[in-house]
């Protein structure tokens, strides 16, 4: 699927490639960690966007900002389209646990995510373009696309795309960090590798009253525990369970007094699929459940559903590309086939309008055991990944420009 002429273009440059990342690494090391030290939560990310904008304006680049002020977008190279390629700059809003010297500076904030990883890369690889354009050897366009917000509901994706950001654009790639994967490997799949992820919240409402009487009130909570249980019981029977729709309550509220039936109580949790199609069929088919599942004990009902990304489904053709790109920069044997996961990514957006695809990047040092997982506290990375991330970036690149 990838054309002749390009594997000939990038087969004749894998053999330099590595020299010219290689003056970038201990830079781009100590970015991540600045980064790791100084971590931003979604729409809040002035400072990161600051950093690497100024790194991209001293090679020679010309950054532009989105107009909410964080994230930026900068055009290497010349040409009617482009090649996109997107990194995520978000924090999560998760306690630092690691006894490292780039630990998180601001209390309950981390990079448990490896977003700074994927944007440490991203700006190696603009760097390393960079390059090659200015020595005449870079023969099409290539647009980075540093995205805020990944982790908020809607996601910064969205805001990318208001502004512009794919206008142009053919086709789009990304890497996300995978800690169960080791530094060296490249996780791929064609077709959906993540999944969908929504957030739903269910409200119910009655008059209240003594738990003596219940005959006299609205059992509030005993419907709300109904809900609870029997929703994600009636999603298994409306839906084709290939789909792998699941409801997975994470927050439940309701009363204050154990002799007294509350007014009010709420259960939010967050709605995944692997299917595109019950994705678009979700919010119907839950609301009318918990109508359903409610409707004999005499309470109002508000349910609020809140779209947050489709599923990510890899492009073939664009698969094919990077797994071309790790194998002739990174190692025969880097690729990997990976499952898909029901974790959401807001890189789905961007797939909506072109194709592209996601990549994961094995993190994890060689014979570790454990694995630190993604949004947790103590997550960590072999950073010999950064630069293998901007190989990839780069090769796929290239690959899509000649």
């Amino acid at each position: 699927m990838v054309p002749a002429a390009a594997l000939s273009g990038l087969d004749a440059l894998a053999g330099e490639l590595p020299t010219l990342v290689e003056p970038y690494l201990d830079e781009l090391v100590a970015l991540r960690r600045d980064l790791h030290a100084h971590p931003e939560l979604g729409r809040a990310e002035v400072r990161t966007t600051r950093v690497v904008r100024e790194r991209l304006e001293r090679a020679g680049l010309k950054p532009r900002v989105l107009p909410g002020g964080c994230g930026l977008v900068c055009d290497v190279g010349e040409g009617p389209t482009a090649v996109g390629l997107r990194a995520d700059l978000d924090a999560l809003p998760i306690s630092d646990e690691k006894d490292v010297p780039y630990r998180s500076t601001i209390p309950g904030r981390c990079h448990a995510c490896g977003h700074d990883v994927h944007t440490a890369a991203l700006v190696g690889a603009g760097l390393v373009l960079g390059d090659l354009h200015q020595s005449g050897r870079l023969p099409g366009r290539v647009r980075l696309l540093f995205q805020p917000a990944e982790e908020a509901t809607p996601g910064g994706a969205l805001d990318v795309i208001s502004a512009g950001g794919l206008d142009g654009v053919r086709r789009i790639f990304t890497l996300h960090c995978d800690p169960r994967a080791d530094v060296g490997t490249v996780g791929l799949r064609t077709g959906p590798i993540t999944g969908s992820a929504d957030h739903v919240l269910v409200r119910l409402a009655g008059p209240g009253g003594h738990t003596a009487r219940p005959h006299l009130t609205a059992d509030l909570v005993y419907a709300l525990a109904c809900a609870i249980t029997d929703v994600p019981a009636v999603l298994s029977r409306r839906v084709d369970p290939r789909a792998g729709l699941s409801l997975v309550w994470g927050r439940v509220q309701a009363g204050g007094a154990h002799n007294a039936i509350p007014q009010v109580g709420e259960a939010e949790g967050t709605v995944r699929s692997l299917d595109a199609a019950a994705w678009e069929r979700a919010p119907d088919v839950i609301e009318e459940a918990v109508r359903a599942v409610v409707a004999p004990y005499g309470v109002r009902v508000h349910v609020e559903y809140t779209r947050g990304v489709p599923p990510v489904v890899n492009d073939e053709a664009c698969v094919a590309v990077m797994a071309a790109a790790a194998v002739r920069l990174i190692g025969e044997h880097s690729v990997i086939e990976v499952e898909q996961s029901l974790g959401g990514e807001d890189f789905a957006w961007y797939l909506e309008h072109v194709p592209g695809a996601l990549a994961r990047l094995g993190v994890r040092r060689p014979g570790e055991e454990a694995s630190r997982d993604l949004h947790q506290g103590i997550f960590d990375v072999d950073e010999r990944a950064i630069g293998l991330g901007s190989r990839l970036l780069v090769g796929a690149a290239l690959l899509s420009v000649w």
